[in-house]
């Protein structure tokens, strides 16, 4: 057998050898949980291809304007040479037979070709800074939503985990209740039925129990997903450090009444987009201007009846040159291209002044819903108090025998009831919260406050 001491040194050495992290669980704030969802999330690398995408369609709009250079070459086995004809008169009484060619013909140029100048092209170029803004914005609102939707999982287990908090507070109420009845009924004071009554409410708590614990666990799936989390693995969500969430942000939140539509990421999409449809319109118009191009060409040509002579005896020639472009017939086609891209910038011009009024719409309408969350949570909290203080009041009524059990049981009854306003008026709160921080673009400074 070990002594004591050597057991206590056993113990401790076993301890010194398990790594920290297994001896105190690490529990996940708000503020942790999107951390780990802002580098974690699937959808970042999708929106950082996107952005990579928009890098690649830049270069392939620059391409158009730098040197290209081609290289071809043939080789012709002419079965029949082909022959032309010099009219008589010329070399003679009689037309004269001539091959200008022979069996065997190899041919090989190398061309270099610049576009010195192409207004569509120009204006092509100026798509590529908005391309990139774009690109940027969307990596910007996604990372807003993981924001919102992970707060938004994160606030649901707080109040699962609260009406749990709540319901084993009435399933112990009713536990000892029962107990008092049994006793009662064995002593013939009180009836079975009695009994019953408070077992019913007992076993609809415990019902009650079992599907909070089910939405918790959802909710904890939801959270896990939307960061990025394996779901198989455990979670252990700090909800204890967001218990004075429901009071203080609250007044921050409904004090400013500042809003600016341009701090909405959405808004600043939709003005990049207006861009780019003027970029496009301007192109798809300057497409009736001359475009001038500019060429260097060098090749060789070799000529033989046998194969050798075709490939050995080469004569060499170049040119340069400069090449004008202008479209004629084309005019009806540009026109309906160009009448469809002035339409679509008029209608993005439009849509902004519409997003206006509806971005402040929502931010008004969400700091009203925030406003009224919060006095309805407030007054929620206080009808529990006082339906805890009149049961507390009619519980010693009861044990005195001067009321009856239907009145202990309505009065327990209304305090689950005012929990349950407590508890929709909770959730309230946080959504119109998040809502509030959404239509004010401002997730990311709420984000970055926590």
């Amino acid at each position: 057998m070990l002594s004591a001491i050597m057991r206590k040194r056993i113990a401790i050495a076993i301890i010194c050898l398990f790594p920290f992290p297994l001896l105190a669980q690490q529990q996940w704030n708000l503020k942790e949980c999107i951390d780990y969802g802002l580098k974690n999330n699937r959808s970042n690398a999708v929106y950082d291809n996107e952005k990579r995408i928009a890098d690649a369609k830049a270069k392939e709009a620059l391409a158009d304007y730098l040197p290209k250079v081609s290289v071809t070459g043939s080789f012709d086995d002419n079965l029949k040479v082909q022959q032309s004809i010099i009219p008589a008169g010329v070399f003679g009484p009689d037309p004269v037979r001539v091959a200008f060619t022979q069996k065997f013909n190899t041919n090989g140029t190398a061309q270099l070709d610049q576009t010195i100048y192409d207004q569509a092209l120009l204006n092509g170029l100026k798509a590529n800074k908005y391309n990139k803004q774009q690109a940027d914005l969307n990596v910007k609102q996604n990372q807003e939503t993981l924001i919102y939707n992970i707060s938004n999982a994160y606030y649901q287990i707080y109040v699962y985990r609260e009406q749990l908090r709540l319901l084993k507070e009435n399933l112990d109420s009713y536990r000892k209740q029962m107990d008092i009845s049994k006793l009662q009924v064995q002593k013939g004071v009180t009836l079975q039925k009695d009994l019953d009554k408070v077992t019913v409410d007992y076993n609809n708590a415990t019902s009650q129990i079992r599907v909070a614990e089910s939405n918790l666990t959802l909710a904890q799936n939801q959270l896990k997903y939307e960061m990025g989390y394996p779901i198989a693995d455990v979670l252990p969500v700090d909800s204890v450090s967001q218990q004075d969430a429901a009071v203080v942000p609250a007044e921050i939140a409904t004090t400013d009444n500042s809003f600016t539509v341009a701090n909405r990421t959405d808004y600043q999409l939709s003005q990049v987009n207006s861009k780019l449809l003027e970029i496009d319109e301007k192109r798809i118009k300057a497409g009736a201007l001359p475009r001038l191009t500019g060429y260097v060409r060098y090749g060789a040509v070799g000529f033989g009846n046998t194969l050798g002579p075709a490939f050995s005896d080469l004569n060499p020639f170049s040119a340069v040159g400069l090449k004008l472009t202008i479209p004629l017939f084309d005019i009806f086609k540009r026109n309906a291209q160009y009448n469809q891209a002035k339409y679509k910038t008029l209608n993005a011009a439009e849509n902004l002044k519409l997003d206006e009024g509806k971005y402040q719409m929502e931010f008004e309408n969400s700091r009203t819903k925030l406003l009224k969350a919060q006095t309805n949570l407030s007054n929620d909290k206080r009808n529990i108090e006082l339906a805890e203080s009149v049961f507390r009041t009619t519980d010693l009524q009861y044990k005195k025998g001067v009321t009856t059990l239907i009145d202990w049981i309505t009065a327990r009854n209304s305090i689950k009831d005012a929990q349950n306003n407590y508890l929709n008026s909770l959730y309230s709160f946080y959504q119109a919260r998040l809502d509030l921080e959404k239509a004010n673009g401002s997730l990311k400074t709420y984000y970055n406050s926590l």
